[in-house]
């Protein structure tokens, strides 16, 4: 028995078995490699569109409020950068398809015996592609994944293209033999096969293939221009014009010449279709087409990584003295709840039933009182809620960085022709809106509560949303310093005069020909439209695109024009009417054709925002100002007398008033972005304007008296009073605009009323007094008699 004993327990190793799973966990191990082989494919896709938003954010993984752009968040950011980028690149899709197939045996239960071959050849195929990848699109190692590039690179060190070529070629001839039975004979089989299956040739046609109609061939090859360069075929639109005389014509030949117009509009139709299969529609971006957008990580996140910290002492505070100051009142409260904001909290609360609205209204700087706390601002109601809202300021306010703003899915995904993100709301929500739909802005407040910034972020939406091709800007910057960062990006974004030397426009002559330049591209572009029988820019470079307008009638692709005026109140001061008119007409007629104005003032009052310019300005941004009066002049209410400053806004779009906090953005941020713009290979001028020639100023340019300005004898009481010959004091005194002013200042010295220009001296005043003045009017209007 003992030694049966020993013999059992000799025996018993052998019954040892390995590792080995139950039938419940391979169905379990097989469902998740079949999920995880899904969550990899569509990551491993994803990848291709949203590496460079999600690059930033590799490094924050473990920061719970961090957000990918990939479909599978930061998991599939994380895992897709691993195997495209630092792997095999398009090469890696093969592992979704090996774990789908591992999945499937160990789910249905198959046999497994096969799936090591498959695993073997498909690490092979694998790393050929990736190799094969890395060879022929040595540039674009985002396709050969990072491996595939350094296997390439190792091995032309040892072999040179040529041999890795070669060795390309020997280990696919591997491949096919031992995967798909490669054979000469299959070849030559497949080629026969192919050889005694075509159909013969019939005379009858079946209804599914396409009749090729050739009407007057050689007529319609002399009319329409064919170019042969690749990518540089134009778009076209040649429809022949027929002159035609009803009178004279019977109603069959009129009948056979409308025929003949459609058929060769149809014909030209087809011919512009045909261009566009053989080279594509047209591409403004081709002239730059390596040109790169400004990455996330130019803009600084300021310290905010994550939300907003919610103080629950603070919330408690503030909602138990809302409710006493309201109850001191006889004001009872059914309901309150708190939105809590990077700036500002907004308190709804729900009176009880009998409360008049007007009552809290009224109660505003007592609540005020009660929190001591500035900037308390009273919503009754709040449109659309049936609440009333309170917006009590933070004690500490968070800091709204361009960067989150700009690295946000709204911003990023967002289907506009001009967005800009402004900020966040109240209820934290990043703000976007499409500047090509307000369709011009007007922004106002008083000095270094933000509006330099806000103009900043609208520039830098645009800078990271659009091609150099697709917009250009006009920037006048009567400060001469808050614009100038711009200049290093003149050749990609910005537009000019002809004769100008600089890009940014600081002087305010050359600011009324800039805008009447402006009118005059926007009447030729209203031209293009109408010939091209088009409503709006959209439809017209969409048109243009699809190759349908000739170039050769004039048509081109057009970008929008973004002007921007920094300080308003100082061009209506030194210009006047002459900058006001321009510009009521620029906002009345322009917003079809891609011109938009955004215009910024310190001083919102009535004298500077007349009621032309808010009638066509119906979006509008109101930083914080010092009176009820002004927030009036700007938003038609009050409300931006009471904001707290450092970006907090009110925008409206001529309906609802949100109010928002202003992303915030660097001088030395937006440096590094235009450096890294201007950096890149740019268009060889900046985009010129129309050329606009003003009306003549100089010496002797009005001896007829009757053509003098209206306000001549005016202005010359005024310089004969003074004793001072300047254009300035005439503008001063009659409030006229700098042009007209130089022009009277050219009739009188024309009369002898001031002496020649005399650098920055004034103009010596060449008659004494009244009465001497009157006396020489009076001889010149003798010895023109005469």
């Amino acid at each position: 028995m003992a030694k049966k004993r020993r013999t059992s327990k000799k025996a018993s190793p052998k019954k040892k078995q390995g590792f080995k799973l139950s039938k419940k966990n391979t169905i379990i191990l097989g469902s998740f490699l079949i999920v995880l082989a899904i969550a990899l494919f569509f990551s491993f896709i994803s990848f291709y569109f949203t590496w460079q938003e999600d690059q930033s954010l590799l490094s924050q993984f473990s920061d719970r409020n961090a957000e990918a752009e990939n479909l599978l968040n930061k998991f599939g950011a994380a895992v897709s950068h691993f195997f495209m980028y630092r792997g095999f690149g398009l090469a890696s899709f093969v592992f979704p398809v090996l774990f789908a197939i591992t999945g499937l045996y160990l789910f249905l239960g198959l046999d497994g015996k096969r799936l090591w071959s498959k695993w073997i050849w498909g690490m092979l195929g694998t790393i050929w592609v990736s190799i094969a990848l890395g060879f022929f699109f040595f540039e674009q190692p985002l396709l050969g994944g990072l491996i595939g590039y350094e296997l390439n690179d190792f091995l032309q060190d040892y072999t040179g293209k040529i041999g890795v070529f070669l060795i390309l070629i020997f280990t696919l001839v591997v491949l096919l033999v031992r995967l798909v039975n490669f054979s000469p004979e299959a070849i030559g089989n497949y080629f026969r096969a192919i050889r005694f299956s075509q159909p013969k040739p019939s005379v009858a046609t079946t209804g599914q293939e396409p009749i090729e109609l050739d009407l007057e061939p050689e007529e319609s090859e002399t009319t329409i221009d064919t170019y042969t360069h690749k990518k540089d075929i134009p778009p076209l639109n040649e429809a022949a014009g027929l002159d035609v005389n009803v009178p004279e014509l019977e109603e069959n030949d009129i009948a056979l010449k409308v025929e003949k117009v459609e058929q060769e509009e149809e014909e030209s139709d087809v011919k512009a279709k045909k261009l566009v299969k053989d080279f594509g529609e047209f591409d403004p971006k081709l002239e730059l087409g390596n040109y790169k957008f400004p990455p996330i990580n130019l803009l600084d996140p300021h310290g905010i990584s994550g939300g907003i910290t919610i103080n629950q002492q603070e919330l408690e505070e503030n909602k138990n003295k809302i409710v006493a100051t309201l109850k001191n009142y006889k004001i009872g409260i059914a309901q309150i709840k708190a939105t809590i904001g990077p700036t500002v909290t907004l308190y709804e609360i729900v009176p009880e039933a009998g409360i008049r609205i007007s009552k809290i209204k009224n109660l505003e700087d007592d609540i005020a009182l009660s929190l001591a706390a500035l900037g308390i601002r009273i919503i009754a109601p709040i449109p659309g809620k049936g609440t009333i809202g309170i917006e009590v300021p933070n004690k500490n306010a968070t800091i709204v960085s361009m960067r989150s703003v700009i690295a946000s899915s709204k911003f990023q995904k967002a289907e506009m022709q001009l967005p800009i993100a402004f900020g966040k709301t109240i209820s934290n929500e990043t703000f976007v809106v499409d500047l090509a739909k307000m369709p011009h802005l007007l922004m106002a407040g008083a000095t270094g509560q933000g509006k330099s910034v806000g103009l900043n972020a609208v520039i830098t939406s645009l800078l990271y949303k659009k091609h150099p091709a697709e917009i250009k800007f006009v920037l006048v910057d009567p400060k001469k310093v808050e614009l100038t960062l711009y200049n290093k990006i003149e050749r990609h974004f910005l537009a000019k005069l002809p004769d100008s030397e600089e890009a940014i426009i600081t002087d305010n002559t050359k600011v009324i020909n800039t805008l009447n330049s402006m009118c005059i591209e926007m009447d030729q572009r209203y031209e293009l439209l109408k010939l091209a029988m088009v409503r709006n820019i959209k439809e017209y470079n969409a048109k243009f695109k699809s190759r349908k307008l000739n170039p050769n009638e004039g048509h081109k692709f057009l970008p929008y024009i973004i002007l921007v005026i920094d300080e308003f109140a100082d061009l209506i001061m030194t210009a006047g009417k002459e900058v006001e008119a321009p510009i009521a007409r620029l906002a009345q007629l322009a917003r079809a054709i891609g011109i938009h104005l955004i215009i910024a003032t310190q001083r919102p009052s009535v004298n500077v925002i007349t009621g032309i310019i808010k009638a066509n300005f119906p979006a509008r941004i109101a930083f914080r100002v010092t009176s009820k009066i002004d927030s009036r002049t700007i938003l038609d209410t009050q409300g931006a007398d009471q904001l707290i400053g450092r970006g907090d806004m009110l925008f409206t779009q001529g309906n609802d008033i949100t109010r928002l906090q202003c992303a915030f953005v660097d001088t030395p941020e937006v440096a590094k972005i235009t450096e890294y713009i201007g950096s890149q290979r740019a268009y060889p001028s900046a985009h010129l304007l129309p050329e606009y020639v003003g009306e003549d100023s100089g010496t002797g340019i009005d001896y007829d008296i009757s053509e003098r300005d209206s306000m001549f004898r005016e202005a010359a009481e005024v310089i004969v009073n003074a004793q001072q010959g300047s254009a300035s004091l005439i503008q001063r005194k009659l409030k006229l605009g700098y042009n007209r002013a130089g022009r009277i200042i050219d009739q009188l010295e024309a009369a002898g009323v001031v002496g020649p220009f005399e650098g920055s001296k004034a103009r010596q005043v060449l008659v004494p007094d009244i009465f001497s003045l009157e006396q020489l009017l009076e001889n010149e209007v003798q010895n023109k008699n005469r």
